[in-house]
């Protein structure tokens, strides 16, 4: 009997969350650090995927998500609270934050909705810039370090994001698999529409963006007490909040392992453009993605195998009618 696709990848998915931890005890500290920062940033564009994805809203406020949730676990710890509570904390004010910011963002639209969460960032960075009893201000904020060898507290780090990525990937495919997730589709396909057929559209809405909230949230959490210190330029940065994006759609927009591959390819060429053209690194890396969305529109996800062999053929067909 065959499989669903929506099954098949995540069965696709477990086989490699199931691999990458195993991978915790050969990697060295170095080897765990990187891990770990691809894991964030699997976690982090699985959680934009519920909203650009699956929804079709251009949100840009994943970092202003990114952020509270550092600041929540800083404070948090900050008043002798253990770091996995602190952890939960920053996810509550996360949703908290998401819910207070949608109820007005997500009654608009298109490039206004995308304006109105850059918007929220750019407060937010200002406010903990300003609110220095409570933020540190532009000094930051520092939190108590891990106790343990640098291997351990790298390996138990790199566990914590990876399970943060586990729980995103499954909560992505419960979404794909539940009226929600086919609520979320046919937002955005026509709002109109799906309210015409009987869904509480700005109920799913509001669902779908509190969902992100927290999990980037609890991602910021896990990587404030990671590098034990904060500031604003680091927790509500405008790079990030661009990039996670740019990852999905080079993975594959509204799909279940689009945002795994995107943030995994992504963090590769980036790499492989800094450790060869480290002058040039930012146009070339640029130039790199623009070409592959451009002639990928529906990212490596949406390269068929069939697509590849009737390339292939038509390929070799006109080399051996050009050959002599």
């Amino acid at each position: 009997m065959s499989l669903e696709p929506s099954s098949r990848a995540c069965l696709i998915g477990l086989a490699l969350f199931a691999a990458a931890a195993m991978l915790a005890f050969r990697l060295d500290n170095y080897e765990l650090q990187v891990g770990t920062s691809v894991a964030m940033l699997c976690a982090l564009c699985l959680a934009w995927n519920i909203v650009g994805g699956y929804m079709g809203y251009p949100s840009l406020a994943t970092a202003a998500f990114f952020g509270i949730g550092c600041y929540a676990d800083a404070i948090a710890q900050s008043q002798g609270l253990p770091i996995g509570v602190a952890w939960v904390c920053a996810a509550v004010a996360g949703a908290v934050a998401a819910l207070a910011l949608g109820l007005p963002l997500l009654r608009l639209k298109g490039h206004y909705f995308a304006i109105g969460t850059i918007a929220a960032l750019e407060v937010l960075r200002e406010v903990s810039n300003n609110w220095e009893w409570l933020t540190g201000g532009a000094v930051g904020l520092n939190l108590p370090m891990q106790a343990g060898d640098p291997d351990s507290v790298g390996r138990f780090f790199y566990l914590a994001m990876l399970g943060l990525a586990l729980l995103a990937f499954l909560t992505t495919y419960a979404i794909d698999r539940t009226r929600f997730g086919f609520g979320l589709r046919c937002i955005r396909q026509n709002e109109q529409a799906a309210a015409m057929v009987g869904i509480d559209v700005f109920k799913y809405k509001t669902a779908a963006f509190v969902c992100s909230g927290a999990l980037c949230s609890f991602a910021g959490g896990i990587y404030a007490s990671m590098v034990a210190f904060i500031e604003p330029k680091d927790a509500f940065s405008l790079i990030t909040t661009i990039e996670i994006p740019v990852m999905v759609m080079l993975g594959g927009l509204g799909t279940l392992l689009g945002p795994l591959i995107g943030g995994v390819f992504y963090v590769i060429l980036k790499e492989f453009v800094w450790a060869n053209f480290i002058n040039l690194h930012s146009g070339i890396l640029g130039l790199l993605i623009v070409a592959v969305i451009y002639f990928l529109p529906a990212g490596v996800m949406g390269i068929r195998p069939k697509k590849l062999g009737s390339l292939w053929r038509r390929l070799t067909s006109q080399r051996l009618r050009t050959s002599p």
